[in-house]
């Protein structure tokens, strides 16, 4: 009953700010149907107030640069005001537009990638210069990611197939449904579900003998087989 009552407590919660988001974003649209561009701008500072953290924090799970992460975000917020036109109210705004935070991280990393193939090796004492160099100090959003377990667990993460990895983030880390992540990610449930099982059953063996491996993963990896 207790979980019932917190379940219920919380789709309360997310369909109340839901509906702050459509507001906001019906009152943005009318505002740039009328051309006035200034003033849908300063509207949509509430948008960007209310979900900044989060994307922060959605982009930092892909990116792990600072520089990189504020880039992605302030293109998201960018995209989004440009696409708003577009945005149904029926619509959840937040699923609407992480989709547009996680699109703009992958093609970030595709560019990286493409970009590392141009790159000059550097020599092995200059990657030991490297590597003793202290990393950059996160900002105070990606403080939850700090701790060793949580550091490993984020390597093995890095470290699977990126529509595994989009999936891993938004349902484990960001505690998304299901039926939520599909949406995101334009695709089925049982192909989320697929993709969560593979995904905890290559964690597993990255992690092999890493008992802290948390139960939630394990359930997850357990529902996502019966698909």
């Amino acid at each position: 009953m207790k979980k019932m009552a917190v379940a219920q407590t919380v789709l309360a919660r997310r369909q109340e700010e839901a509906a702050i988001d459509s507001r906001l974003a019906s009152e943005i649209k009318a505002l740039l149907a009328r051309g006035d561009k200034v003033a849908a701008s300063a509207r949509f500072e509430a948008i960007i107030e209310r979900h900044q953290r989060r994307a922060t924090r959605i982009a930092y799970y892909y990116l792990r640069d600072p520089a990189e992460v504020d880039e992605a975000v302030q293109d998201a917020f960018f995209k989004a005001f440009v696409h708003l036109p577009s945005f149904r109210e029926e619509r959840y705004f937040e699923l609407w537009f992480t989709r547009i935070v996680v699109n703009g991280c992958l093609d970030r990393l595709k560019a990286q990638s493409r970009r590392r193939r141009w790159i000059v090796p550097t020599s092995e004492h200059e990657q030991k210069l490297i590597d003793r160099r202290p990393a950059r100090e996160p900002s105070p959003e990606t403080a939850l990611l700090h701790g060793e377990r949580r550091t490993r667990l984020l390597a093995a993460v890095e470290r699977l197939p990126r529509r595994q990895r989009a999936v891993v983030v938004l349902s484990q880390f960001e505690e998304h449904s299901t039926r939520d992540v599909a949406g995101m990610l334009d695709l089925t449930e049982a192909t989320v579900r697929v993709h969560l099982f593979r995904a905890i059953q290559s964690l597993r063996k990255l992690l092999q003998g890493e008992r802290w491996l948390s139960d939630q993963y394990a359930r997850a990896a357990n529902v996502g087989g019966k698909s």
